[in-house]
This record gives C-alpha cells, structure tokens and sequence, in this order.
C-alpha cells in the first residue's frame, strides 16, 4: 500500500510504513484514505460507512478529521497525517477485537466435567460392591464377586453420557444450517440460548444500508416523473453519492447528453438539459445561486427530523422539486422484531447515525431502546455496560464498526452479506440477510441446549436406576440379579436412546409466531 505524499520537491509515492504523522498527503475519488488525518484544504465525499456505519457519505471540508480506511467518493484535497499504523482508529478497532474475544472466557463441557467425577466413583462403586459380595455373599464368593463388579462397570459405561452433548450438538448445528445459520462452535448454542437482549446495528442490519428515493415532492410546473427525470439526467454524469438512489429511482431516461454539466464541491450539480440550465444538490446551492426555496423550507426541516436527505432541483430562476433519499428498513424487519418480541427479547438499535435519524427508525421498527451517535469503540462499552447489568446480549451486526461489539457481546450474529471482519467475528453467520434468521437462530439454540439437558437427564435416570440393581441391591429382596448380558444390552440401548432423542432436532421447525 502506498500513499501520495506531498513535499517540497513535489507529489511523491511513498510505502504506508514510512508515512509519519504531520506528513501533507493528496487524496483524489477512488483513494482509499492511508492514515488518520485532518483535512487542510479541498473538499471530497467520504464513504465512512465501515466505521460510522452511516450509508449516505459525508462531506468533509478543512479542519474536518478524516480516518484510515474509508474512500473517498468524489473530490479532491489535502489532508495532515495524525495517527499512522497501530494508533489509526481501524487498527485500534482491530485491537479491541483481539482483546474482546482473549477475554471472554470458554464455556466448559457439562459432560466433561461430570465424567471427571462420575468414572472414578462408578469404578469406586463396583469395587466396593465387589468387596460386599465377597464378604457376605452366597458361595461361589468369588464368581458372584467378579460377575457384580463387571455389571456394574458395563452398565454404568459412560457412552450414553458421552453422546449425550455431542449428538445434540451435531444435530443442532446441522439443523441451523438448513435453516440459515452457520455456527461457528457449540459454546454459541449455549450461550444464545441464555440471552434476554438483543442489541441490532441500524445501517445493513435494519435497514438496507444504501439510501433509496423515499418522497418526490413539486412546488413549479413540473409533475413528480419529469423532476426524478431531470434530476437523473444531470445525475447521469456525476459522482455525487447519492445518484446510483436517483437513477434507480427514476423512469426511462431520454438519449438526450447534458451539457455545461460541473460539480459545485460541497452543494451539487448543474447542467444544461434540453436548453434548460438546472442545478441538483442541496441549500447551500440555492441559496449560492440566490433561489428562492421558502416554499420547500417546512418540507426540509420535516425530512431533516425524520433522518431523511432532501435534495433540491431547480433552474435559474425557481424551485422545482424536492427528492427525499433515506436509508428505507428491510422488508421483513418490522415483522421479525416484532416476532422476537413475542419470544420476550428486550430490542435495542445501537449506531453511529445521529439521534433524531435513529429514533425515527426505531419507532417505525418497534425498537424498545435507541443508543445512537456512537463510535465503533463506544459500540463495545455500550455492550460490557448491558452485561454488567447482568443482561445477556446478542449484537447483529455486518460491518467492521460492528466488529468490536460483536466480539464483546455474549453471542456476536453477522449478516451474511456483511464484511469479512464482522463474519470472521462473529459466533453464528446469517447465511442469508433475513432478520427472521435470528428469531431462527435463537429458537435453534434454546431447542439444542433443551434437547441436551433430555440427553443427560435420560443417561443420569438410566445410570441412577442401573448402578444399584447392577450392585445387586435387589437381590436381597426378589433374588435377582442382573446379567452382564442384561447390563450390555441396557447399556446399548441406553445410546441408542440419546442418539434418536438427539435426532429429533433434524425436524425441528422454529414457530413463526
């Protein structure tokens, strides 16, 4: 990777290693920004959704902080070096995901520690049964001796207990994935099946993360088509962030080229469109241009509260139209929340987006609880503050700003469609983007950890009832006393019990309601 530095003999390609801070370094569209800096001349829109997880790109002008990583979508400036290799913010959200899943402490195997103990006193059972039957059993002392003490030890053999998690295990993630969701290791089953709170970033989890053409309002002689026309056609030519919104949005474009077209760094566009010089951008533009926009201002404060972009199109001399862009929610998102609040999850969206912007969302989500304008490291606090509440707390998240909290939260869930980061980090993938998944995933687990504690309740019944009649304590009583054939046969199907009961997760079918 390199970076092009400025000095006193000219522009100059220098290695990112030997990038130093207070360094002067030029970024064009397409760079990707090397260091952390501040802007010192020039303007440029920034794609800083990895970080912020905001989708509409920000302006950034002198004196505005820019960060390693993010690119830069349209413009051109220069820009001081203040924090290079390890001290960038992305490498210290790399770092707080290594210290994040170092601390978190491993989940031990119930059946492991159960056998630790259960081994030695079965074997200390059947030798004290053994010595019993030695003393005061019927003659041959020794035969009766031998047959006890190899009942016991096969009736009590521990295979049942040893499927018991596995086969569950093996059936629950297997399921989960044809349901949607890969796991990356049993501990997550566990772990998502104690969870109460489930914490959702708002940008490409909640919603579709790039913004989309909401409202189209008119205020000259123009309807609602030909204003998306005309702002397409002077979109066609530009780099502007938000013109892949207008152009999806808009009908059929007419062959006619624009002409005159510039870029007003900062505020818009203009063009000449069949012999009509028309300007696109925002109220800064207008109020350059000295257009008069009063009529749209009540408009413009209403979408501004709503987290909503509004764009203005007019010629040189009035106020055409207003397009709205807004980041829209996923299609099934309301009807998943809503679905996991009836399962008695308490919701909360954490994100970078401003306060207003995020409430809105929220509301028209059904989210309980709004944690907003917060950067990926104040993503992970967010998280340790709910666990030292004592709650336990799924993230979902898809983007490197997700990553830290996806690593601190008690079961990290990344989108499928999300970033490498945030899926390498994460403790379940959603293999396709349906928040349906996760009201799948948590149902996967609570039914595996359920179908687990059947298992080893079958295996400690089958062994509590089998150990003393394998010892002979009925003997006394009815004179029987169980074969070692019995005991093999029992403990054999005692295995085959646990593997079906584990078998049954392979139909199992998450209620949808």
């Amino acid at each position: 990777a390199q970076a092009c530095v400025i000095d006193e003999q000219g522009e100059t390609l220098m290695p990112l290693s030997e990038v130093q801070p207070s360094m002067l370094l030029k970024l064009v569209t397409g760079d990707r920004v090397p260091v952390d800096g501040e802007v010192e001349s020039g303007e440029a829109w920034f794609d800083e959704a990895m970080l912020t997880g905001e989708a509409v790109p920000q302006a950034k002008q002198p004196g505005d902080k820019v960060y390693a990583g993010t690119l830069v979508q349209d413009g051109t400036l220069r820009f001081v070096a203040r924090a290079t290799g390890s001290h960038t913010t992305l490498a210290r959200i790399i770092n707080l995901v290594r210290q994040a899943q170092s601390s978190k402490p491993d989940i031990g195997r119930l059946a492991d520690r159960i056998s630790a103990v259960f081994v030695p006193v079965v074997v200390a059972i059947a030798l004290l049964a053994g010595l019993v039957w030695y003393l005061v059993g019927p003659q041959p002392q020794l035969a009766y001796t031998l047959v006890i003490v190899t009942t016991v030890l096969i009736i009590a053999c521990p295979c049942a207990l040893g499927l018991a998690t596995p086969m569950s295990v093996i059936a629950g993630v297997g399921r989960a994935a044809e349901l949607g969701v890969l796991v990356r290791d049993a501990d997550a089953l566990q772990r998502a099946s104690e969870v109460d709170t489930i914490v959702f970033d708002k940008t490409g989890t909640l919603t579709r993360g790039t913004p989309q053409v909401s409202d189209v309002l008119v205020y000259g002689d123009w309807n609602r088509q030909q204003v998306l026309s005309a702002a397409a056609q002077l979109e066609q030519s530009s780099n502007h962030p938000l013109a892949k919104a207008i152009l999806a949005a808009a009908p059929d474009l007419s062959d006619e080229p624009t002409k005159q077209f510039r870029t007003i760094r900062g505020k818009g566009v203009s063009a000449k469109v069949a012999g009509r010089t028309l300007l696109l951008g925002n109220q800064a533009l207008l109020d350059e241009q000295q257009i008069d926009y009063r009529a749209a201002q009540q408009d413009i404060d209403r979408f501004a509260a709503q987290g909503t972009t509004p764009v203005l199109l007019a010629d040189h001399r009035q106020l055409l139209g207003l397009i709205a862009l807004r980041d829209s929610l996923r299609p099934e998102s309301t009807e998943a929340l809503q679905r996991l609040h009836q399962l008695g999850y308490r919701l909360i969206m954490l994100t970078g987006d401003h306060q207003k912007t995020a409430q809105v969302i929220a509301a028209e989500a059904g989210i309980d609880e709004v944690i907003a304008g917060v950067l990926p490291e104040g993503k992970a606090q967010a998280i340790a503050q709910l666990q030292q509440q004592g709650r336990k707390v799924v993230m979902v998240g898809d983007g490197i700003n997700d990553a830290p909290a996806l690593a601190q939260a008690d079961v990290g869930i990344a989108m499928g469609g999300g970033s490498d980061v945030a899926v390498e980090t994460a403790a379940m993938t959603l293999m396709r983007n349906d928040l349906h998944c996760v009201a799948d995933a948590l149902a996967m687990a609570g039914a595996t950890l359920r179908n687990m504690r059947q298992n080893l309740l079958g295996a400690f019944v089958y062994n509590s009832l089998g150990i003393p009649i394998a010892a002979g304590v009925l003997y006394p009583f009815t004179g029987l006393l169980l074969s070692p054939i019995v005991a093999g046969a029992a403990m054999a199907l005692s295995s085959i019990t646990v593997v079906s009961n584990a078998n049954r997760l392979l139909r199992f079918k998450p209620a949808k309601r």
